[in-house]
């Protein structure tokens, strides 16, 4: 079996699905212009992001990131904060993968080089933009090129980059406990003496006053991008979360495989430990 080609067992019509309020068609037609206006103008002025200094051009990110998730409608809620990186080798960022906005989500607070498949490379807008990030394209389809997977994020780290990585390798609705980690992305981290950086991304909604988890914002199976961009400017009351879990200290874990298996339980854990007042919005 291809270790990039994972499946999962959720669909468009059984997974996103919105149970809560929704906004009428104009309201829902100008988010989606924002939101789209926004991620358009990010990927028409990275170049000149790039004349930038490290850190001014990661609070750039992270304000612009933060802004797309919005310009679509969503609450942004952040639980932690990652801790600031002291040189040497760099972190490989791992989180679930819900949603296509898991990516300027992660962005707003972790901003680093993302892992994706090769094909969004031809994405109108989303795969210049990912391009200039820098973003490392792997073609799953190819068994082959996995060993130059590893090999390109382990140098990333190494030269003190952060990484960010769905290790999951498909999207999953969020509503159940979601896929394996894969281990080849953590046998880079090894390789690169790197810290690893678990967060936790969850969409809620807010149907009766409860939050619950929100399956507007999956982004599973063979949904169409545009039917799930139209789905989420529809949905009122949504709020993407994203927690901060402990890091895992490079060296802790010599095994790739138990080290993406402590990754991923860290994720799937709602009782880890977090520092006092990390939530903000």
């Amino acid at each position: 079996m291809n270790p990039w080609l994972p499946t999962s067992p959720c669909t468009p019509p059984g997974c996103a699905t919105h149970e809560g309020p929704a906004r009428g068609p104009l309201p829902a037609a100008v988010l989606l212009f924002a939101g789209c206006a926004l991620t358009l103008t990010g990927a028409l002025t990275a170049p000149l992001a790039l004349l930038l200094g490290p850190a001014p051009r990661e609070r750039l990110i992270r304000a612009w990131a933060r802004g797309v998730v919005r310009a679509f409608g969503v609450q942004v809620r952040v639980v932690g904060r990652p801790d600031a990186h002291r040189g040497g080798p760099g972190v490989l960022v791992v989180a679930n993968h819900v949603s296509w906005l898991d990516i300027p989500l992660i962005a707003a607070v972790c901003p680093g080089r993302m892992l994706a498949k090769s094909d969004i490379r031809h994405w109108p807008v989303l795969g210049a933009l990912a391009t200039l990030g820098g973003t490392l394209f792997v073609e799953r389809e190819r068994l082959r090129a996995l060993p130059a997977a590893v090999h390109a994020i382990a140098s990333a780290l190494r030269g003190g980059g952060r990484v960010v990585v769905f290790p999951e390798g498909s999207t999953w609705c969020g509503r159940g406990p979601g896929g394996r980690f894969r281990p080849a992305a953590f046998q880079a981290a090894i390789d690169a003496g790197a810290t690893v950086q678990p967060v936790r991304v969850r969409y809620l909604g807010a149907p009766a006053g409860h939050r619950v988890p929100a399956g507007a914002a999956a982004f599973v199976g063979d949904d169409p991008l545009a039917v799930s961009l139209w789905r989420v400017v529809r949905a009122a009351g949504l709020t993407a979360e994203i927690v901060v879990l402990p890091p895992i200290p490079a060296g802790s874990v010599r095994d790739r495989r138990a080290l993406a298996r402590l990754a991923q339980s860290t994720v799937a854990s709602d009782s880890a430990n977090l520092p006092a007042e990390s939530v903000h919005h």
